[in-house]
């Protein structure tokens, strides 16, 4: 853990047999906080598996991977965009006739843009990854644990500004507002059937690829990072420790809730993005 971030006093406080028995999803489980996660649930004794776009990430990320378990990490390369390739994916996945008892929706696309230069075709790229593709995991992966009659929990990956909206991320917002009411509405419908939904809000952990297209100068990306009561940005470590405690028996009561860890960013203010407004003419135009 970077000592630049996380404070001096953070340890992992989970058993290491947390997880044990547990077939765990991550979508996007080959870089940033998906690979973040998908390793710490490693940590804790379960069975991963990860999927995206790039099948040579997914191996490399699952061969670096591999040290942390006896179990070899299990990689599904899918656009998510698309409806069959996901059902093929749960198609495989659920092969052995168990398949993934937990279901990570992780994976989303956004890039910062002002709202009027926005193409179809840049919407489209977002809502399709963030939001349609995290509805067809779930859909994909909720029928066939119901139809088994098997209990199962899916983590959705939300932000702050699906509650009080951002300029300059508005696909991005509209996408992860969809998530919340997902998580909220199937809580309703399939939690009496034995499906648990919860999810996590964070804030700013920076992580290489998003924060190249959501931060592109080092001085709003310290505001960024530092805008929040601690005045620091997060780890992934600590992430990671919280939604395995959410998908873990510990949390079983937990139900239809999103949990936040963003050091108290929404305190300070609505406008996750709001601070983009510094942004000139040449800035917008180099970030085209």
């Amino acid at each position: 853990m970077s000592s630049e971030t996380a404070p001096s006093g953070f340890r992992q406080v989970l058993r290491d047999d947390a997880l044990a028995g547990r077939r765990i999803l991550v979508t996007g489980g080959g870089t940033g906080l998906g690979r973040a996660m998908a390793e710490r649930f490693l940590g804790l004794g379960a069975r991963v598996m990860i999927c995206g776009r790039r099948s040579e990430v997914l191996e490399r990320a699952a061969a670096e991977m591999g040290t942390l378990s006896t179990h070899p990490v299990e990689t599904f390369p899918v656009d998510l965009r698309d409806a069959g390739r996901v059902e093929a994916l749960f198609e495989t996945a659920f092969a052995d006739g168990e398949g993934p008892d937990t279901l990570i929706n992780n994976a989303a696309a956004n890039f910062v843009a002002r709202s009027e230069t926005l193409s179809h075709r840049a919407l489209d790229a977002i809502i399709d990854t963030s939001l349609k593709g995290a509805l067809y995991c779930t859909s994909a992966f909720g029928k066939r644990r119901l139809a088994a009659q098997a209990p199962g929990t899916v983590l959705s990956i939300i932000t702050s500004y699906a509650w009080h909206g951002s300029p300059y991320v508005v696909p991005s917002a509209i996408a992860k507002a969809g998530l919340l009411t997902m998580t909220r509405s199937l809580a309703q419908e399939w939690g009496p059937r034995g499906i648990r939904f919860v999810a996590l809000s964070p804030g700013a952990f920076p992580t290489k690829g998003a924060w190249e297209r959501l931060v592109p100068r080092p001085e709003l990306a310290r505001r960024h990072e530092t805008g929040n009561l601690t005045g620091r940005p997060g780890d992934p470590a600590e992430l990671a420790e919280l939604a395995a405690f959410l998908i873990s028996d510990a949390a079983a009561y937990i139900h239809g809730e999103c949990v936040t860890i963003d050091g108290g960013r929404w305190l300070k203010g609505v406008g996750t993005f709001g601070h983009l407004g510094a942004l000139d003419e040449e800035d917008w135009t180099a970030m085209r």
